[in-house]
């Protein structure tokens, strides 16, 4: 981060209540760090991670993870703590930020995850995981019979609660029941008080159009190859599998391929970038549809 990014970020950072919890999410790319950081240094205060691939350990270049001097200009918390291998869900990351809560600590928790927001500030039904094996079967029943045959299956409370034209959200709801013996609108009217309500943080929510986004995206995937992606990704070649969670990394598969002399450097360069503007368009979708109450703010206040 340049002097005149770092003086701006404080500028805004100025703005908020040093005494409370802040939450601050937004696309990839669009300066989340950069005041996280601002209002840790100059008001104090841990930032923890609220970004489901940067918690795991392999990955912290292309993860766009704090640098190990970022970490050491302030406290960070959840970065980085999970094995590559091992599987972390939102209900873990509730567990651990629950610990951080119960400390004394004020919390600037920042990133792009937007289901870890929403399970923060409203709460989270803890739902049992699908088995392979009943997942398979509604995959096998959706192609055979149809979504109607689907739907038909679900329990009235649900069916009337859930987007019906959206396979993806009826499949979870046959899953939940299949599993479970209970329908999806009963586990979320039994889901516990949120552990920070909306109206006990201050928030910040990145409002990054696309225009303004994707040169940053695009440069930024270049940064991270000069800073060693690849050698990450060579780090990585020795225990590499497509089904391990820290594989979701964007931009992971293409450089373990570039590593294998599969694929070219700037054939992967236009993947992950394709790959991480489809990303990014999710996240806007996701914060424009769950976050209304958060204070926005229009990244070039940080350019």
């Amino acid at each position: 981060m340049t002097t005149s990014q770092m003086q701006a970020a404080s500028a805004v950072a100025r703005g908020f209540d040093p005494a409370r919890h802040v939450l601050i999410a937004g696309p990839t790319a669009s300066g989340k760090s950069a005041l996280a950081l601002a209002l840790a240094q100059d008001q104090g205060g841990v930032i923890v991670n609220a970004d489901a691939i940067q918690v795991y350990e392999n990955w912290r270049i292309l993860t766009a993870r704090p640098s190990a001097a970022e970490e050491a200009l302030a406290p960070h918390a959840l970065y980085g703590h999970i094995p590559g291998e091992a599987p972390y869900s939102v209900g873990q990351w509730l567990r651990d930020v629950a610990a951080l809560l119960n400390g004394s600590e004020r919390l600037i928790i920042t990133g792009g995850t937007g289901l870890y927001f929403t399970a923060l500030t409203e709460g989270l039904a803890e739902i049992p995981e699908t088995p392979p094996d009943i997942r398979a079967m509604g995959e096998e029943r959706l192609e055979h019979d149809g979504l109607e045959a689907i739907i038909a299956e679900l329990d009235p409370e649900t069916a009337a609660r859930i987007d019906l034209n959206n396979p993806a959200r009826v499949m979870r709801a046959w899953e939940v029941l299949r599993t479970t013996g209970k329908g999806l609108a009963a586990w979320q009217d039994t889901t516990p008080p949120p552990l920070l309500p909306l109206d006990h943080a201050q928030t910040a929510l990145f409002d990054a159009p696309k225009d303004w986004l994707t040169p940053r995206i695009e440069g930024r995937f270049r940064k991270m190859i000069d800073a060693g992606a690849l050698d990450e990704a060579r780090a990585n070649l020795g225990s590499w599998s497509p089904a391990l969670p820290s594989s979701k990394a964007i931009g992971a598969a293409e450089l373990i391929a570039v590593v294998k002399g599969e694929m070219t450097q700037e054939a992967a360069f236009e993947r992950a970038t394709i790959l991480t503007r489809q990303f990014a368009k999710r996240q806007r979708t996701w914060f424009k549809g769950r976050m209304t109450r958060w204070q926005k703010i229009h990244p070039k206040v940080l350019a």
